[in-house]
């Protein structure tokens, strides 16, 4: 599944157009690389987001295509804040 898609499906960005403007300026790196809005996800890469100065540190658990609200956070380990 592509970042862009994740970070919107798993709720962690709102809105896709978002989430891939965030990797366009170069503030979401997997396994700590800068990433574009394509890469693929897989389980058990680690996502960081910079939102402003602070930065929040993710494991992905699972990836699916549909998820309800409920289940959002379930895709996902919060590692750092």
């Amino acid at each position: 599944m592509r970042l862009d898609k994740y970070l919107k499906i798993s709720r962690i960005i709102k809105r896709r157009t978002v989430a891939n403007e965030a990797c366009d300026a170069g503030r979401v790196e997997v396994n700590g690389k800068p990433a574009k809005a394509s890469h693929e996800v897989k389980i058990g890469d680690v996502i960081a987001i910079r939102f402003g100065d602070k930065t929040t540190e993710l494991e992905v658990l699972a990836v699916k295509e549909t998820v309800r609200k409920e289940e959002a956070a379930s895709l996902y380990l919060l590692r750092t804040s």
